[in-house]
């Protein structure tokens, strides 16, 4: 049987240390290559790789040597059979020489599209690899356009409660002021069920009708508003894209800032309202003020997680999409451990401080890790530009707690 093979080389500004990492580091794969990675990187461990489009590969290490040479078999999703990776690490000054093997490739049509996907797929990878390990940038997130949503639960019970006719869908929590989905006519509550003709019956469902497209086109979207099914046009945002400060202090220091102004705001709303009235739910099955502020310590703890998973490059946080931010035994056992509004209050302002006081603390070694840099920075700072999580729900306190 006749093979074929794909080959390519890329030229990085990097230590060999970093490239290797992204071979080897399930979040560091994230960064460049898939949108999700479970890594067992030694001699025999196991390999597995997805992207939201719904493609998948899984493979088997065959060979470790470390800051030099990584070599891995492939088997994805559809393809006639096993193929197999190699990558070399070439050192030259300050530049490290990637060289990209993928061979294996039988005859015949089925073996053809595998290649030429496998052409296509690395190159833009080794191209994205190269940014995310010079500039911290991922490619495919600066390029990627936006809808101007927040998402927010959607379940059967949240479905019936709304009135919507249909339980899969992208429920929306609210839309960005001046982007796409305001423009369009969307707003909170609004249940997206398909986005230039493909359902999106979930989140990774509404990333993978995005894939395809860029900022600027224009798209179909149909979406359910209490029990009537609508269609609008919609065209795609450009992304807003903070800068990320160069030192872990200037980072916490922008989200510290971007915290009290929001802490600022929560407080005037809460002025003068006692702890049975916080205590009040607004109707079955909703939040009372203090169990919106626990979801809000929730969220913090999220992140010291994901920030700990990061420092240890032992990254789990992504592999989820469901938002264990309102589990309601968590949330019960917060409201029970603060049932004074003034300590859940002071709970959520000393979260906050703590996230800042770990972005500050991180370490060098850390920063010299571009591309895991830049996107938490970003995520953080992305996460306290107005409105922010604690503005959002500010609204929804003050109706909880005037709720007759």
């Amino acid at each position: 049987m006749s093979t074929e093979t794909v080959r390519m080389t890329q030229t990085v500004r990097a230590p060999a240390a970093e490239a290797y990492r992204a071979f080897t580091r399930s979040g560091v794969l994230r960064e460049w290559m898939c949108d999700g990675a479970v890594v067992d990187a030694r001699l025999g461990g196991r390999l597995y790789v997805w992207w939201h489009s719904g493609y998948y590969a899984a493979g088997e290490f065959t060979a470790f040597d470390p800051e030099r040479r990584v070599a891995f078999t492939w088997q994805g999703r559809g393809e006639p059979g096993v193929t197999q990776v190699e990558v070399i690490l070439t050192p030259s000054g300050d530049d490290v020489e990637v060289t990209l093997t993928h061979e294996g490739f039988g005859a015949g049509d089925a073996w053809h599209k595998t290649r030429s996907e496998s052409q296509d797929g690395w190159t833009q990878g080794m191209e994205n690899l190269k940014s995310v390990l010079e500039t911290g940038q991922d490619l495919r997130y600066m390029l990627r356009p936006m809808l101007g949503i927040y998402v927010d639960e959607f379940n059967a019970d949240i479905a019936s409660r709304l009135g919507v006719p249909v339980g899969e869908g992208t429920r929306l929590g609210g839309v960005v002021e001046g982007l796409g989905a305001e423009q369009a006519g969307l707003r909170r509550d609004d249940v997206i069920v398909s986005l230039a003709g493909r359902p999106t019956n979930d989140y990774p469902g509404l990333v993978a009708a995005l894939g395809s497209h860029r900022a600027g086109d224009r798209v179909d979207v149909a979406f359910y508003r209490g029990g009537e099914r609508r269609m609008t046009e919609m065209m795609l945002s450009r992304r807003l894209i903070p800068e990320v400060p160069a030192t872990p202090a200037e980072l916490a220091d922008a989200v510290r800032q971007a915290n009290a102004s929001a802490l600022t705001e929560l407080a005037r709303g809460l002025e003068g309202v006692g702890d049975d009235r916080a205590a009040h739910r607004p109707a079955p099955g909703e939040w009372n003020a203090l169990e919106v502020l626990a979801h809000l310590i929730a969220h913090e703890r999220e992140q010291q997680t994901w920030i700990t998973d990061l420092l240890c490059d032992d990254e789990r946080w992504s592999d989820r999409f469901e938002n264990t931010e309102v589990v309601p035994a968590r949330i019960a056992a917060s409201a029970r451990a603060y049932p004074r509004l003034a300590d859940m209050a002071d709970a959520l302002r000393r979260s906050q401080g703590e996230t800042a006081n770990m972005l500050a603390a991180l370490p060098a070694e850390f920063v010299a890790h571009r591309g895991t840099y830049w996107r938490l920075g970003r995520s953080m700072l992305e996460g306290v530009r107005p409105p922010n999580h604690v503005q959002e729900h500010t609204a929804q306190i003050r109706a909880a707690i005037s709720a007759p």
